[in-house]
């Protein structure tokens, strides 16, 4: 199980103009705690970021799901409701999830969560698609597990 929380970093950014510019980047961080999110963000950020920066938010990001493909370079947010029937009272009940996938477009993002949802054996509706402004995602690889 995971626990995603978005780290948003703010630092001077050097525009193509060569003029700097202040900006703030959100980024999708696999920790334990908010406390190691930080340091996680921190050790993964520094090697891309020239000059200081901080990171001037932390929040849970409540994905039940993430789905990675090499080709994309953006990340798109879907709401998913899981459908079930109710035995007793015989009505239809949805349940939402929130994924995540990556992708190049709109279509290729719908494209990679039908294919990750392909042996779900459960009823779903994809209820929204959503461009975020996440940068990038770090989850942790079987090298910071032996580590830990």
């Amino acid at each position: 199980m995971h626990n995603w929380f978005e780290c948003k970093i703010s630092y001077d950014k050097i525009l193509e103009n060569g003029m700097q510019k202040k900006v703030s980047e959100p980024y999708l961080v696999d920790a334990l705690s908010f406390t190691e999110a930080e340091a996680r963000i921190i050790e993964e950020i520094r090697p891309y970021i020239a000059g200081e920066f901080t990171v001037s938010d932390i929040k849970r990001a409540k994905f039940s799901e993430l789905f990675f493909n090499e080709n994309g370079d953006r990340y798109f947010k879907a709401k998913i409701y899981f459908v079930t029937l109710d035995e007793k009272s015989g009505t239809e009940k949805k349940t939402a999830a929130q994924m995540l996938a990556q992708a190049s477009n709109f279509r290729e993002a719908l494209d990679v969560i039908e294919k990750g949802m392909e042996g779900t054996l459960a009823d779903y509706v994809i209820a929204s698609l959503n461009e975020t402004a996440i940068m990038d995602v770090f989850t942790y690889s079987s090298e910071d597990k032996k580590q830990s």
